[in-house]
């Protein structure tokens, strides 16, 4: 089973949609945009997303990518 990547719509537009558009582009993983993720204060602040369930925070968008990759590589998703 692939990992799951979701972001949340305000977090894409705001500061994420760099990673948002890499992490798209592979085929290894399920990605997916919704309205909300229920981590607003999160959310509003940085970039962020979920992966597997577990919240990914990040300084920059490129830093939220290899923040993703790193907790798929470390937990085996």
């Amino acid at each position: 089973m692939k990992p799951i990547v979701e972001f949340c719509v305000n977090n894409i537009v705001s500061c994420s949609q760099d990673a948002f558009e890499r992490l798209e582009k592979d085929r290894g993983l399920d990605v997916v945009e919704y309205n909300c993720v229920s981590y607003c204060t999160k959310c509003s602040r940085q970039p962020m997303s979920l992966v597997n369930g577990e919240v990914v925070t990040a300084a920059t968008s490129d830093e939220l990518v290899v923040k993703v990759y790193e907790l798929i590589e470390e937990n085996g998703f």
